[in-house]
C-alpha cells in the first residue's frame, strides 16, 4: 500500500522555522503532484503550498515570501520549509499526494497522518 509519512513538526517561537518532509512509499508509478494542507481548531482545511510533477509550484497567499515547497532527488520526500513563522501558522499539517500507483491508469488522491506545528509568541 502507498503511505505517507510526516514528520519535522513541533513547537517553535514565532520568527522561529521549522523544516516539514513527507516521505512517500509503496507502489507508487508516478506522483502527479504533491502538497502540504493544514487545519488549525475550528478552521477549515486549507492549501498551503503545492508541487507539480514538472517542479511548479502554488502557495497559499499567507505563506508567499515565507514558506518553499522542494522534493528530493529521488522525489520520495517532499519537504516544506517554513521560517519567519507566526502563531497564526499553528496548525496539524497534511501531507497529500495524487499518484498513479503500479498497475494503475489513474491517479488518486493520498493523506498522511499529520504533524503538529505549534508556533508561540
Amino acid at each position: 500500500q502507498v503511505q505517507l509519512v510526516e514528520s519535522g513538526g513541533g513547537l517553535v517561537q514565532a520568527g522561529g522555522s521549522l523544516r516539514l518532509s513527507c516521505a512517500t512509499s509503496g507502489s507508487i508509478f508516478s506522483i502527479n503532484a504533491m502538497g502540504w494542507y493544514r487545519q488549525a481548531p475550528g478552521k477549515q482545511r486549507e492549501l498551503v503550498a503545492a508541487i507539480t510533477s514538472d517542479g511548479r509550484t502554488n502557495y497559499a497567499d499567507s505563506a508567499k515570501g515565507r514558506f518553499t515547497i522542494f522534493r528530493d532527488n529521488a522525489k520520495i520526500t517532499m519537504h516544506l520549509q517554513m521560517n519567519s513563522l507566526k502563531p497564526e501558522d499553528t496548525a496539524v499539517y497534511y501531507c497529500n499526494a495524487h499518484l498513479t500507483t503500479r498497475g494503475s491508469s489513474w491517479s488518486t488522491d493520498y493523506w498522511g497522518q499529520g504533524t503538529q506545528v505549534t508556533v508561540s509568541s
